[in-house]
């Protein structure tokens, strides 16, 4: 069982652009918002700007990697949208985390470390 709810809908990725906020970095754009449901929710983005099919199924696998081993370490609540970016395609899913964890702890989204 995955840790968060995949976003499908067109309407949902609409409303994150236009009402979350958005962290950058040269691997990838996250835009987040609140969602009142208790649950993480993530939807997937990779443009054709990417390159072909495979190039941005390639991207798409290494974002979701990238996101599942970040994800225990997430406020719940929350509904994300990954953008890749062109860099995205030569990263491995290491990098990926580590930028999405500097990310989201700049944006206050990271459980602070229990000791």
């Amino acid at each position: 069982m995955s840790d968060f709810v995949t976003l499908k809908r067109n309407c949902d990725f609409r409303r994150i652009y236009a009402r979350g906020k958005s962290a950058v970095s040269p691997a990838l754009v996250v835009y987040f918002m609140r969602n009142h449901t208790g649950k993480n929710r993530v939807g997937f983005t990779t443009s054709k700007k990417i390159g072909n099919a495979v190039t941005r199924n390639r991207a798409r696998r290494i974002l979701k990697e990238g996101l599942r081993r970040v994800m225990p370490d997430i406020k719940t609540g929350y509904d994300f949208v990954l953008v890749a970016r062109n860099k995205t395609k030569y990263l491995k899913s290491t990098d990926i985390s580590a930028a999405l964890t500097t990310l989201l702890k700049d944006k206050g989204l990271i459980l602070p470390v229990e000791e």
